[in-house]
C-alpha cells in the first residue's frame, strides 16, 4: 500500500453490479461455487513468478475484538512459487483479525501474467496490481476472493522500505475490509475510516502504521 501522501497510488476501482442480481456468475478463481461477480477492487502497480498448489479449505471459529464468535472458512491457492509468500497459517491469522462476520474467503497468490489478465479483465486496467478484492455477498456471510500478486507486493515492499511480512499483512487486512464493504473510494470520510480500521487491525498483529 502506498503512503497516505500518495493518493495517486491508491486502490482504485469501485463495484459496479449487485451480486443479487448474478448470482449465478462464476468466481474469477473457478470455484466450485455459484457465487455473484462484482467488478474487482484493486491496487496499483506491474510485476512477475510461477506454478500452482492449493492447500484446501479450513472451517474454523474466530473470535473478534469485541469477543464475536466468528466462522471462518478459508481457501489458499499458491499460483507462483517464491520463499517470501506467507504460510497459510499466518494468513489465517491476518484474516481472522479483520473479520467482523462469518465469512468465507479463498486468497490467491499469482505470477505477474495472471495478475495482469485478471485486471485487465475485471477492471480494464491492463497491468498487474497488487491486490485485487472480488466481494460477492455480505449477508448472511461475507463471501469473497482476494488475489495477491507477488512479484508486485516484493518490489513494493523494497521501494517503501517495508517488511515484506508487514506489506502482505496490510494488504490482506485491507482486501478483507473491501469484502465487509469498506471503500476508500466513495469520499473522504470513508477513506479515514478505512485507513483508521486498518491501523487499528495491524497494531493489534503488532504491526507499524502503515501510512507513515
Amino acid at each position: 500500500m502506498p503512503k497516505k501522501s500518495e493518493p495517486a497510488k491508491r486502490t482504485t476501482t469501485k463495484s459496479a453490479s449487485s451480486p443479487r442480481r448474478m448470482a449465478a456468475a462464476q468466481s474469477p478463481l473457478s470455484l466450485d461455487k455459484a457465487k455473484g461477480r462484482r467488478t474487482a477492487k484493486g491496487g496499483f502497480h506491474e510485476a512477475e513468478c510461477g506454478v500452482a498448489a492449493q492447500k484446501g479449505m479450513g472451517d474454523r471459529s474466530s473470535v473478534s475484538a469485541k469477543g464475536v464468535l466468528h466462522r471462518l472458512s478459508l481457501a489458499v491457492q499458491y499460483a507462483c512459487n517464491g520463499d517470501d509468500l506467507p504460510s497459510r497459517p499466518r494468513i489465517r491469522r491476518w484474516v481472522k483479525a479483520a473479520l467482523e462476520q462469518s465469512a468465507e474467503v479463498t486468497i490467491r497468490f499469482v505470477d505477474a501474467e495472471e495478475g495482469q489478465s485478471l485486471n485487465k479483465d475485471y477492471r480494464g486496467k491492463d497491468y498487474a496490481t497488487n491486490v485485487l478484492s472480488f466481494p460477492y455477498e455480505t449477508d448472511p456471510v461475507v463471501l469473497g476472493d482476494l488475489v495477491v500478486c507477488l512479484p508486485v507486493v516484493l518490489r513494493e515492499a523494497q521501494e517503501q522500505g517495508k517488511p515484506v511480512d508487514a506489506h502482505f499483512a496490510h494488504l490482506i487486512v485491507h482486501g478483507i475490509l473491501h469484502l465487509h464493504g469498506y471503500d476508500h473510494e466513495t469520499g473522504k470520510k470513508d477513506a479515514e475510516e478505512m485507513e483508521a480500521r486498518e491501523r487499528m487491525i495491524l497494531a493489534r498483529l503488532g504491526y507499524p502504521d502503515p501510512y507513515q
